[in-house]
């Protein structure tokens, strides 16, 4: 989740999937579980100083969860994990929304609050100092507090969060990246060790660094390991970029990257897209789907059969495309560096946690709607949010400023964890990407029809002609681009389903929080 500071430049709210299950922790590494649930109708020591936590992929709320303690004795809460934000908080246990939304015996904030008054080694250092607000205009303001807080089974003493004591969101955040653009910069004048310099400092890990794995759409846990690199969970070889500074702020803020090519491959052909190469993305795992920009995106569409919906302000296609052959390579940092390959069924999204709505007219008339994992954005900042990172294993390198990629091991059960050696040390086993910077070399962009678009859209994953009888739109004819393609008229007057569930975040300062239902 990006929220803004005026001294480091706006960021914007990353929402993803995800929740937390049982930690496992060895020496001088954490691995934290995050794992992936279906919406509801409702919103370890691994190896020497790693530690490793499941995390879980919550599709309905847009995120990914993880479950940690905090206090003395430890009170359970589920936070969103967000590497674009830096700051901990949760909800107070009294505050309004955790009180006013309580629904058969459940409390509002049934993913955790706090109490301090329950906690022995609470320290309310900062009180009215906590102030964040996301580009969706969600907020939360309280205190900033010292306290106790467990990951796995490590334990970090006097850690600075905040106490929500007036939000609208029912559950917290654990923000985990750049320390400054923590909100205490803004709303009080300074800068705090937040969690991962902290478990640094506390020597849990050796060096401020963590590697992230999401696993594909479909699976219920993925992690993020603190202070090291799973060599199981990823494919090839992994490489190493320099993350770009904030002009405007001349320092770290968010882990920016250039991206620097686009290509769409099908049974039909590859196409080499075009836009004003390079351009700066940020990787944000608080950010359901990825934004580009217009043009980009739009050519993006066109290959797929991908159309703007005006009364959703985002691309939708039939839920039927996610079979569809085909994939899109992403390159980073020149012609040297990574690319990673992201599939038709990583990008085709549910609308609702129910059975998807249909198109009510149109060449896909009775067909289920389904979003599209890459949207358009008329301004950077451009995002890679969720529908990039399930294919990839990140390394965020916060000592070097450096980001490692490289091509998930989807549903991996092999493990080989290995641990940064020491503060400031580099990425295990990575190799450093030369000539980053190059603006030369960029792959001439396809000028003429789109060679792959027939075979994204006319094929099955078998390479075999896709009839009316199997749900594809038929004909590649992309009459893409228009505000009115597919509009209101083609579509449900209200998208209904057994819950209401965050759609995504559209950078161009609209969020669709709720479908309505019927």
């Amino acid at each position: 989740m990006i929220f803004v500071i005026p001294a480091v430049r706006e960021l914007l709210l990353l929402l993803s999937n995800v929740f937390v299950l049982l930690p496992l922790v060895k020496a001088q590494v954490v691995q934290w579980d995050i794992y992936r649930r279906q919406p509801h109708s409702l919103l370890t020591r691994r190896d020497e100083r790693t530690y490793d936590e499941t995390i879980a992929n919550e599709k309905g709320r847009g995120g990914y969860f993880a479950t940690a303690r905090i206090g003395s004795p430890g009170q359970n809460v589920t936070l969103q994990l967000d590497t674009a934000s830096s700051d901990i908080w949760v909800p107070y246990a009294r505050a309004g929304i955790c009180r006013s939304e309580v629904t058969a015996g459940e409390s509002g904030c049934h993913l955790g609050s706090f109490d301090p008054e329950k906690s022995k080694t609470f320290d309310d250092f900062m009180p009215n100092s906590f102030d964040i607000s996301y580009i969706d205009q969600s907020y939360a303001k309280g205190d900033y507090f010292n306290d106790t807080f467990e990951i796995s089974s490590a334990t970090v003493e006097n850690l600075t969060m905040g106490l929500g004591l007036q939000t609208d969101l029912a559950y917290g955040l654990l923000g985990v990246g750049y320390a400054i653009n923590e909100a205490s910069i803004q709303s009080a004048g300074f800068m705090y060790p937040n969690l991962p310099i902290a478990m640094q400092d506390s020597g849990l890990i050796k060096t401020v660094a963590y590697s992230l794995w999401l696993n594909d759409l479909g699976a219920s846990t993925g992690n993020i390991l603190f202070g090291g690199i799973d060599t199981g969970k990823f494919l090839g070889e992994m490489t190493r970029i320099n993350v770009l500074k904030d002009q405007k702020a001349n320092a770290y803020t968010h882990f920016a990257i250039p991206m620097t090519s686009l290509e769409a491959t099908s049974p039909t052909g590859t196409d080499v897209l075009a836009t004003d190469w390079p351009i700066e993305v940020i990787l944000d795992s608080g950010t359901t789907l990825s934004y580009l920009p217009f043009e980009l995106a739009q050519s993006v569409w066109d290959e797929v059969g991908a159309t703007y919906n005006s009364g959703l302000e985002m691309a939708v296609l039939p839920c039927s495309h996610a079979n569809h052959p085909g994939y899109f390579s992403f390159g980073f940092a020149g012609r040297d560096g990574p690319r990673i390959n992201i599939t038709m069924d990583e990008l085709v999204i549910d609308l609702t946690n129910g059975t998807p709505p249909p198109y009510t007219s149109g060449e896909h008339e009775g067909e289920r709607v389904c979003q599209f994992g890459i949207q358009r954005q008329y301004a950077s900042p451009w995002t890679l949010g969720d529908t990039f990172l399930r294919s990839a294993y990140v390394v965020y390198d916060l000592e070097n400023n450096e980001i490692g990629l490289a091509s998930t091991d989807f549903n991996s059960t092999s493990t080989n964890v290995v641990p940064f050696k020491s503060k400031g040390a580099n990425i295990p086993d990575a190799t450093l990407v030369p000539n980053q910077m190059e603006r030369s070399g960029f792959p001439k962009p396809t000028s003429t029809n789109l060679a792959a678009a027939n075979g994204f859209q006319d094929k099955d994953k078998d390479g075999n002609d896709l009839d009316a009888n199997t749900n594809s739109n038929g004909g590649g004819d992309n009459n893409n681009g228009n505000d009115n393609d597919e509009d209101a008229s083609c579509m449900p007057q209200a998208l209904s389903g057994p819950g209401l569930w965050i759609l995504g975040l559209l950078l161009a300062h609209i969020v669709w929080d709720n479908l309505e239902q019927s």
